[in-house]
């Protein structure tokens, strides 16, 4: 390695020059050097159910999982997703060919992406987006297209424009990456939405990854309505979700992919080359998790409900324009009210202003301007620590 150091070829490869540490791992550590509440990544403080956790327990002291499980994930969990698949959507997958676990979300759709991207073609995703796709895209040799969720004011929420959407198709798209419920913006696209979306990519020929991650987190009015359900979609559509934000184990890292065959089996191919397996005991726990009543997953929605109205009265009093979610567990605020006009800045200098941490959205879009005003609040955290962080936030008008 002696002299690499000194040698005028950068040592990272030009797909991944422009990122460099992600904004969750830069502000939770501030959040530890500052001793900040950190609302800024999007994990909850309190642990899942019990019952999911000792089943992880009685995996392990059973020796189920502790050596490699197999590729595609133990057959119980399998077996169990496409279980969860039929019991709320109706679609029916075969746990043996259609479904596959992978190391949370974040791996399935880096190996989904690059199986199904060639070099050069295009990705449209919605944006603001999860830093984590732009360079997955990248990886793949992908080129990535924006197409902007627009904040609307008058009806404090962001939506999508479908005639921006069919303009950004060309001949060189291959795949459209869409994210519902969304993250950061909270918005739940419509079935007219998915129904348009599902037209388009059958009348162009189109893939498409969706990210369910937050699936069963939707509030009001709001429901999730997985794209494979639509016509056509089922063949062309690889969706992903994950048990960290339904079961509050983020750290177990368990996805999955449901989808055709051959798709199942690409995406496979590139994700035996990435962790080949993981979290083999978490695997089994999960296959049980998934079995849960109805009323813990709408117990789950009516809790993240108040907490996200707990949060949001708060950030209100405080000053902040409010973008009231329909999903997720995360809350975008506009801070221009405060004369601010960076979030970036804002965020960074929010630790010493009154003790909190919070994500600025500029990091999600490839136009650092169009989110220069927007900054992300999660509200998956215990009453008194968002009651507390209103407090601190109110600060801010003084």
């Amino acid at each position: 390695m002696a002299g690499m150091t000194s040698s005028a070829r950068p040592l990272l490869n030009r797909r991944l020059a422009e990122f460099g540490t992600t904004i969750f791992a830069e502000m939770s550590a501030l959040a530890l050097s500052t001793g900040a509440i950190n609302l800024g990544q999007g994990f909850p403080d309190t642990d899942g159910p019990e019952e999911v956790r000792e089943a992880a327990v009685r995996a392990l002291r059973d020796g189920r999982g502790n050596q490699y499980p197999p590729g595609p994930g133990v057959p119980e969990l399998r077996a169990a997703i496409a279980a969860h698949q039929r019991r709320y959507y109706g679609l029916s997958y075969d746990p043996d060919t259609e479904v596959l676990v992978t190391a949370g979300a974040t791996e399935a759709i880096a190996a989904s992406l690059l199986a199904l991207v060639e070099p050069g073609d295009e990705v449209i995703a919605l944006e603001p987006y999860y830093d984590s796709y732009a360079a997955c895209i990248a990886m793949a040799g992908g080129r990535r297209v924006p197409v902007t969720l627009r904040a609307h004011e008058d009806e404090g929420r962001f939506r999508l424009d479908l005639d921006e959407l069919r303009d950004a198709v060309t001949d060189r798209t291959r795949l459209l990456l869409i994210n519902t419920p969304h993250n950061p913006t909270g918005t739940v696209l419509t079935r007219e939405e998915l129904a348009a979306i599902a037209e388009l990519a059958v009348e162009r020929d189109l893939l498409v990854v969706t990210d369910e991650v937050y699936e069963h987190l939707v509030f009001d009015e709001a429901e999730h309505v997985p794209l494979a359900t639509f016509p056509g979609m089922r063949e062309r559509t690889v969706t992903i979700s994950s048990s960290g934000k339904t079961f509050s184990f983020t750290g177990w890292k368990v996805g999955w992919v449901t989808a055709a065959a051959e798709l199942v089996t690409a995406v496979r191919s590139a994700k035996q080359y990435l962790t080949y397996v993981s979290a083999g005991p978490f695997q089994f726990a999960i296959a049980e998790a998934l079995g849960l009543p109805d009323s813990y997953f709408d117990g789950l929605r009516t809790d993240l409900r108040r907490k996200r109205d707990l949060l949001s009265d708060g950030l209100r009093a405080a000053g902040f324009k409010v973008y009231q979610p329909k999903g997720t567990y995360f809350i975008t605020t506009g801070i221009t009210p405060f004369g601010e006009k960076d979030a970036y800045a804002f965020c960074r200098a929010l630790p010493q202003r009154c003790g909190v941490v919070a994500i600025p959205n500029s990091v999600f879009y490839d136009d650092v301007d169009a989110g220069r005003g927007q900054v992300r609040f999660a509200f998956c955290k215990k009453d008194d620590v968002l009651q507390e962080a209103a407090v601190r936030l109110r600060g801010l008008a003084s």
